[in-house]
């Protein structure tokens, strides 16, 4: 079925996220309904900043990281690091109903890694996160203790405006992503992929602020 009739009538995450929760969006911390909220408008992104303090893989996983890489670099990093710096940015563009997300890995003693994903409701009404080359996973989100939980509910591969479904053996395994706050500014992640025969693939750990455009801008200056 196609998945791209989507207007540019959703401009920030917090509204496509209220529309798919429903009642539930009001048991989110207020901090993080305000955090999703925000609308990035086109020329002027969202920034924050923070650090991993777990990057792991698996061998499998490791497998599964090289092998993408020519297709979706960044999108699964087949190395283990810990504590080092991640910026992200979230950005929307003109005539757009995507939300796009940049994070850039300044990894320790290797070059910085940038992954680009989007993320957009379908007419059914899914949030789908593309993540390249037309790949992408259906996200199911639910609340928990005031915090927001996404699960994976399968990949697929977008051929033409339509979705091929992906059997799970092949695919790095079931995404689950827990953002947690911590205050009005601060927020923490953990991400872990889970292969249905090799167990877990793959895990993000951080913890994560909010930055100003203006700090950016300054901090990009010539002194």
């Amino acid at each position: 079925m196609n998945t791209h009739t989507v207007s540019a009538n959703h401009p920030s995450e917090g509204e496509l996220f209220r529309k798919i929760l429903g009642k539930e969006w009001l048991k989110l911390h207020p901090d993080i309904q305000s955090r999703f909220a925000k609308n990035p408008e086109p020329g002027k992104p969202l920034h924050y900043r923070g650090r991993l303090s777990e990057l792991a893989c698996s061998p499998i996983g490791k497998l599964f990281g090289f092998m993408s890489r020519p297709f979706i670099h960044g999108a699964l990093i087949p190395f283990n690091d810990s504590d080092f710096p991640v910026d992200i940015q979230v950005y929307s563009k003109p005539a757009c109903g995507a939300i796009f997300k940049q994070r850039i890995y300044r990894l320790n003693h290797r070059e910085s890694i940038q992954f680009t994903s989007y993320m957009r409701e379908s007419e059914k009404g899914e949030v789908l996160e593309y993540v390249g080359m037309g790949l992408g996973m259906k996200l199911v989100l639910h609340v928990h203790e005031g915090n927001l939980y996404f699960t994976s509910d399968g990949y697929f591969w977008d051929l033409l405006g339509f979705r091929v479904p992906l059997p799970a053996i092949l695919t790095p395994g079931k995404t689950f992503l827990c953002h947690r706050n911590d205050s009005a500014t601060d927020f923490n992640i953990r991400i872990e992929i889970r292969h249905v025969l090799f167990g877990t693939t793959f895990t993000q750990v951080g913890a994560f602020h909010e930055v100003t455009e203006e700090a950016v801008m300054a901090e990009g200056s010539p002194s």
